[in-house]
């Protein structure tokens, strides 16, 4: 009967260990193979409207990523992601030209986000705009 119990307490032993070893394992797994959280997604940034100027860009980070505001004329604001379309440069705002440079290789952006020349195969990805009151909201 010791035996028996011996036993029985060994092999419950072993099973719990080797379950707990198996998760550690999968834990990792599972991570990396779960979907994203989307709390992120649903965040807003808010901007004072004084901030930025008519005919001038905003840079600011918008969930993490470096994003432009843009007031092309009054009370009418774009917004964009920052990363050129091309290799992932942060672009630039040249307030002289009112246009939008990757420093990189030289692609060429309007205010409203469109490729003038260069190699960007793509506009600047938008991000949706909304006015409240004196502020403007990203996302």
């Amino acid at each position: 009967m010791v035996n028996f119990d011996r036993r029985r307490f060994l092999g419950l032993g072993l099973g719990a260990i080797t379950a707990t070893l198996a998760a550690a394992a999968l834990w990792p797994v599972w991570r990396y193979l779960a979907p994203g959280e989307e709390s992120g997604a649903r965040e807003k940034t808010a901007v004072p409207r004084e901030r930025v100027p008519v005919g001038g860009a905003l840079f600011i980070q918008h969930q993490g990523h470096p994003s432009v505001l843009v007031q092309y004329a009054p009370g009418e604001f774009l917004a964009f992601s920052a990363i050129c379309t091309h290799l992932g440069c942060i672009i630039q705002w040249h307030a002289d030209k009112s246009e939008f440079l990757c420093p990189c290789h030289g692609g060429r952006f309007s205010a409203q986000g469109k490729v003038l020349g260069g190699p960007p195969p793509r506009p600047l990805d938008p991000i949706t705009v909304t006015l409240d009151g004196d502020r403007v909201l990203l996302g």
